[in-house]
């Protein structure tokens, strides 16, 4: 399947920004070269998650389960662009499935373990799967009978299950012949410009928005990610993040791939069991959320009782760094990079190479792709960044004065899945995405630019996205409330949670455990559930009856201050 146009594909190419190859190709060459040393590593704790014991596979080992998961797919009447939709915890099955995928040349469309029904089935009306792949059952839910659920209401859709008895997927796999596999492939070639995933993000519409990227997209995402973290060939690497979104894939998978090296997964956040992974496996290079990396900072007695000597490197975003952190980690060795990023392909990224300054890698990000800017970066290479004033549409050049950022480029994504609408007003005049943040050129060095806050209402609890609009959709039909909407307020440790504004009912008096039961009744996602309540006589509107999300948020904060 394509979707970006045809002329883009030529061009990027031409330029040498895309290879024009698939992922499967980069595997492929992993492979060749990996052989039999470790590729791929489950939780030391999987029992605990979904029953099974961890495996540990060479490259050799996981090019024939890729193989064979495919074939066993195929066996099912999977066919070339058929889209599956997986539900699955972090664990080896997860990425083969996510390269028995780009193998096949079909487009994989994975989804948060917490999603729910409400969640569920707007995605699905959304994609028609031809499969759902998921477990049988995680932290005590069903999600077997959820997704038998899901397929008789849509009808042509199929369920599979890894761990369901005679049913197991990973069983069936086992028992298929790879050859079948090999036959489809010749008979199937798959270009760089196919789409390889369909990714889902909330931003300031009431639903999440599919977010579909080619093989291009993902084979450069390893070389960006790779040239500007710091991640490098050899690198052992943990990722503590669900294959749900660029921060794992491109963040973490795609680099595995392209470096061939060995890639430890893990699920969900544990920080006792993510150290001693760090130091049983001698991971060098990984992700974590602020939060964490500050916590053990002041707590420095946890980690005396591990061995992280093989960290070098540790990427970071999702909200503010602090200089203070970025230096107290480097005298222990270990440099921080500070990423900025969505799921339509925005990165930029500040790292020990590029801004060696611990105070401006917390504050600033080198401009990549910037007019009359010079970078050694592949980033800056392949992309184009410019502000501008989202009122005038005029373009930002002299330092100080705050705009949006807008990105060009070979990494950003081609549209919104079905969603035309959404996709023409995401991009400007000049083919540049509109990120929805609010930058400026640095007055003390204009090479780079300062963060100074997202001009989307977008709710960051845990570096996971929510959409405001889609909770207050849901609370319309909340009984003990007139009105009800929804905000984002600080947090030390997630950086933002959920705080809802109710405007009650004559008599009513509701308690944050009534609106957290409706919501549960509605079976949505339990990180969408308010963690504070506030009452109020009325909600801030402007004169179109919008929501003044930020004047609500101040009076929230005031209240919840009293």
């Amino acid at each position: 399947m394509f979707l970006t146009p045809a002329e883009k594909v030529r061009d990027y190419e031409n330029r040498g920004w895309w290879k024009g190859e698939s992922v499967d190709a980069m595997t492929r060459r992993a492979v060749a070269s990996g052989g039999d040393a470790d590729a791929l590593v489950d939780p030391f704790n999987r029992d605990s998650l979904d029953g099974r014991d961890p495996e540990r596979l060479s490259w050799s080992e996981l090019d024939e389960r890729v193989d064979r998961l495919a074939a066993a797919l195929l066996a099912d009447g999977l066919t070339k662009d058929d889209i599956v939709l997986a539900q699955l915890p972090n664990t080896v099955d997860a990425v083969l499935l996510f390269l028995a995928c780009a193998r096949t040349g079909a487009i994989l469309s994975p989804v948060a373990m917490p999603y729910r029904r409400h969640e569920l089935e707007y995605i699905v009306d959304q994609v028609r799967p031809r499969f759902i792949v998921t477990v049988a059952s995680f932290a005590g839910f069903d999600h077997a009978a959820l997704a038998r659920t899901l397929a008789e209401r849509e009808g042509r859709m199929e369920v599979l299950i890894f761990g369901d008895g005679e049913r197991d997927l990973r069983a069936k796999a086992a028992k298929t012949d790879p050859e079948r596999t090999r036959t489809h492939v010749e008979a199937n070639p798959v270009a760089g410009g196919e789409v390889l995933t369909i990714c889902w993000t909330s931003g300031t519409e009431s639903r999440p928005k599919g977010v579909p990227r080619d093989h291009n997209h993902w084979v450069l995402n390893a070389e960006v990610v790779a040239d500007g973290t710091g991640a490098k060939a050899g690198d052992v690497l943990l990722n503590p993040f669900p294959l749900v979104n660029i921060g794992s894939i491109g963040g973490l998978v795609m680099p595995w791939l392209m470096l061939g090296t060995k890639l430890v997964l893990h699920h969900p956040f544990d920080l006792g069991v993510f150290l001693r992974q760090i130091e049983q496996e001698r991971v060098s290079y990984t992700i974590a959320p602020p939060a964490v990396l500050t916590a053990l900072l002041k707590q420095p007695q946890i980690l005396e009782a591990v061995d992280i000597s093989s960290l070098h490197t540790v990427s970071s975003g999702s909200a503010p760094l602090s200089p203070w952190l970025i230096e107290g980690w480097a005298k222990k060795g270990i440099e921080i990079t500070n990423v900025f990023g969505s799921n339509e392909g925005a990165g930029l990224f500040s790292s020990a190479a590029s801004v060696p300054d611990y105070a401006s890698r917390a504050r600033y990000f080198p401009r990549f792709g910037a007019e009359g800017q010079s970078w050694e970066a592949r980033s800056h290479e392949v992309s184009s960044s410019r502000l501008v004033d989202p009122e005038t549409e005029e373009e930002i050049a002299t330092p100080g004065r705050a705009g949006e950022l807008r990105l060009g480029g070979a990494s950003i994504f081609a549209c919104y899945w079905q969603s035309p609408e959404l996709t023409e007003a995401a991009f400007d005049d000049q083919g540049h995405y509109r990120t929805g943040d609010l930058f400026e050129i640095a007055e003390e060095d204009e090479r780079f630019y300062r963060f100074i806050g997202r001009s989307k209402e977008i709710i960051v609890r845990g570096g996971i996205n929510i959409s405001p609009a889609e909770i207050d959709d849901l609370l319309t039909g909340f009984p003990m409330a007139v009105e009800a909407a929804t905000v984002g307020i600080p947090d030390d440790r997630l950086g933002e949670r959920i705080a809802v504004a109710v405007v009650p009912v004559e008599g009513a008096e509701p308690k944050l455990e009534d609106v957290i039961a409706f919501l549960a009744e509605r079976d949505v996602a339990i990180y969408k559930r308010p963690e504070r309540l506030v009452l109020m006589d009325k909600l801030p509107r402007n004169p179109m009856n919008k929501i003044m999300r930020n004047e609500l948020r101040a009076m929230v904060l005031g209240k919840l201050a009293e």
